[in-house]
């Protein structure tokens, strides 16, 4: 069964950023992080004449998004893949003549999904007792117990210093260390109370768990999920079609800053100042369609919680690459 519907971050937003470029016949929205569908089936409403590629790395939210999107099912293909295979799975898409997909639209909903939290059995949670899994897709094999109990004391501390921004990122590897020469950690309240217990008490006491950073770098170091998103945007921004929209959603500075580096690079002028060039050669591939990263208002973090950290940002093709 697919669960109850969860509601997408700045829905409405993402919709209104995407539905100018797939009011087309034929436009294709490629959602790279497709989950529960939530944003897919508000732009499959918003647009009738819109054809979806929805992809994850979770079988089990293809599965689910499967039986929501039944009612849409003859404009709408499905695939288990990384994001970053965008420009194989585009290619492999079957088209009613001999032009390519045209690919109007692109959306990155980053980072953990609700159900993913939601579902103890995942290992993302560390307020619930779980195996240390922490998996998207449950087909790869290392998991987050092979991370705590196989990296050196070093190589732990790089991963939570880098992707959780933890300052405590050395006392707590040593302390995982010494722990799991006991016996070895398996279960994520055990990893939660050793990270408790290696940060100075003062500091406990505020800033909500203290093994929120640890466990948000366990997962991007699991998933591969910097690697990954730095291989993805620019393939992925490579098959978009001029007219064509991007929306990404980050949940944290490590992605956004990804997306913001990349955005921007692809939105400036690339000729050197006082060089003469050729008028094409100087024109930047994108339009920014974002002042910076836009934020959910009050309300909706009120009845999304999960929606406060959220940035959005988005860009529109002008030209293809030179």
């Amino acid at each position: 069964m697919a669960g109850p519907q969860h509601v997408p971050v700045l829905a409405d937003r993402v919709t209104a950023l995407l539905a100018p470029a797939l009011a087309g016949p034929g436009a294709v929205l490629v959602d790279a992080t497709l989950g529960r569908a939530g944003h897919a089936r508000a732009l499959l409403d918003a647009c009738p004449g819109l054809l979806l590629v929805g992809v994850d790395a979770d079988l089990a939210a293809i599965e689910a998004a499967r039986e929501l999107l039944a009612p849409y099912a003859d404009r709408v293909t499905l695939v288990h893949a990384r994001y970053d295979e965008i420009p194989a799975i585009v290619a492999a898409v079957p088209t009613s003549g001999p032009d390519p997909v045209n690919v109007m639209g692109l959306l990155f909903d980053l980072g953990v999904s609700s159900p993913q939290l939601d579902d103890p059995a995942r290992g993302f949670a560390y307020a619930q007792d779980a195996p240390l899994d922490m998996r998207m897709d449950r087909t790869t094999d290392r998991t987050a117990a092979d991370i705590v109990n196989g990296y050196p004391a070093a190589e732990l501390a790089r991963v939570l210093r880098d992707y959780g921004e933890e300052r405590f990122a050395r006392r707590i590897a040593d302390a995982v260390v010494r722990e799991r020469s006991r016996t070895p950690i398996t279960s994520t309240l055990r990893l939660s109370a050793i990270v408790k217990d290696a940060i100075p008490a003062a500091t406990r006491r505020t800033g909500g768990n203290p093994a929120k950073r640890t466990f948000q770098a366990l997962r991007i170091e699991v998933n591969d999920e910097l690697g990954t998103l730095r291989r993805a945007l620019p393939a992925a921004l490579g098959v978009l079609a001029v007219g064509g929209r991007v929306v990404v959603l980050a949940y944290h500075s490590l992605e956004d800053r990804i997306v913001k580096r990349e955005l921007v690079r692809l939105s400036a002028d690339p000729a050197p100042p006082g060089l003469p060039v050729p008028a094409e050669a100087a024109t930047a591939q994108f339009r920014l369609l974002t002042r910076g990263a836009e934020r959910p208002d009050r309300d909706e973090v009120a009845g999304n919680p999960r929606a406060a950290s959220a940035r959005l940002r988005a860009a529109e093709r002008i030209r293809k690459a030179a």
